[in-house]
């Protein structure tokens, strides 16, 4: 698909930046003003906080590769927020050379191009949506999915995988679960640390997940 976006000479011709961990590399709803190509390095896409860090992980962009060349494509404000997880080395392609290649294409693959990137977009915006769900209600959730009951009746989840992987898979980021799993220590919803976490009122935590 890069062929079809741009060619490589016109690449080449944008200046390699290097960009440093935590630094904000788009921003949801805003226009576009250049396309970025990420060389190398790690880009987390999602949804940001106040303080600009990533509260809900969508997915993640690890060069080479474009960022959020769907909107370019559709000349449409990016859908996610962009975080560079990693020190990155990018590209910025003008806006106007982007969509300048992209008349180069033939009827045909413009076609399909655009009908791929609406597609996704449509995903994107139904990700987004579904993020609108709470982190502890979805992190309730979860809990709730994966406990089991002992002997004594306690009720407790053990923590096979990593927080990161855990986040991953809520779509939020490795800060927000840890947040979330204390807020709800702090409400007497679950109890424990370290690899076990004990369902003190499964109730409350139904109630919290709206199932």
């Amino acid at each position: 698909m890069a062929s079809m976006l741009a060619n490589e000479s016109m690449l080449l011709d944008c200046p390699v930046h290097a960009v440093v961990a935590g630094t904000a590399l788009l921003q949801r709803a805003a226009a576009l003003g250049s396309v970025i190509f990420v060389e190398s390095g790690r880009v987390a896409l999602g949804i940001a906080g106040v303080d600009g860090k990533l509260e809900h992980q969508l997915g993640v962009v690890e060069g080479p590769g474009w960022l959020e060349a769907t909107a370019a494509v559709l000349d449409l404000p990016s859908a996610v927020d962009a975080v560079a997880e990693t020190d990155v080395t990018v590209r910025r392609l003008p806006l106007s050379e982007f969509r300048s290649a992209l008349g180069t294409c033939s009827a045909p693959e413009h076609s399909v191009l655009v009908d791929v990137a609406r597609g996704h977009r449509q995903q994107t915006e139904l990700a987004v949506s579904r993020l609108a769900k709470d982190a502890e209600a979805r992190c309730a959730e979860w809990l709730l999915r994966h406990a089991e009951s002992t002997d004594k009746g306690v009720c407790s989840v053990r923590l096979q995988q990593r927080k990161r992987l855990i986040a991953a898979q809520l779509g939020i980021a490795p800060e927000t679960l840890s947040r979330v799993l204390r807020h709800l220590r702090e409400r007497s919803l679950i109890s424990g640390s370290g690899r076990v976490v004990n369902l003190v009122d499964p109730s409350g935590l139904r109630t919290l997940a709206g199932i």
